[in-house]
């Protein structure tokens, strides 16, 4: 299976194929309004602006598995970020990433990239996973890793 074959609510709740980013590169995050990473939302909209025009994509699925650092519904979820970080990449309905009601789009994920030690669990919010253009999930990046530093990867897979 690739991401394509996974389908995920947006946040106004309509079902969406991942089918529909065929053919782009794509930067999966797990995010979070309240974590310390949270400003990382500024770097993800500017990456995605830079990029989107080239075939790039931030998708964006919040979660609450982490110290209940995403409390809110949907509608707070929308506009927490875009008032505070003008984020116009797609985001998502929150969802586990971890354990057994893990969306099977993190499953997938985290199967196809392991984190430290051949982990297959999600460490934190703001995990980063790096899709190429075939779908394949090429390399997981921890919450540390700061968006604006993974440009020169997505810019080399923007070039293939």
């Amino acid at each position: 299976m690739s991401i394509y074959d996974y389908q995920a609510n947006t946040l106004r709740g309509n079902e969406e194929s991942l089918s529909k980013y065929e053919g782009k590169v794509l930067l999966i995050v797990n995010t979070a309004s309240k974590c310390g990473f949270t400003p990382q939302y500024k770097g993800l909209q500017e990456v995605y602006d830079k990029f989107k025009d080239r075939g790039f994509e931030v998708l964006g699925f919040p979660s609450n598995q982490f110290a209940s650092q995403e409390p809110g519904n949907s509608d707070e979820i929308e506009e927490f970020c875009q008032l505070n970080y003008g984020v116009t990449f797609p985001m998502y309905e929150k969802i586990d990433v971890n354990g057994d009601n893990a969306h099977p789009l993190f499953k997938h994920l985290t199967k196809e990239a392991p984190g430290a030690l051949g982990s297959k669990r999600v460490k934190w919010n703001f995990t980063k996973f790096l899709v190429d253009r075939e779908g394949r999930v090429l390399k997981r990046f921890a919450p540390t890793t700061t968006p604006e530093s993974l440009q020169d990867e997505i810019q080399a897979l923007l070039d293939k």
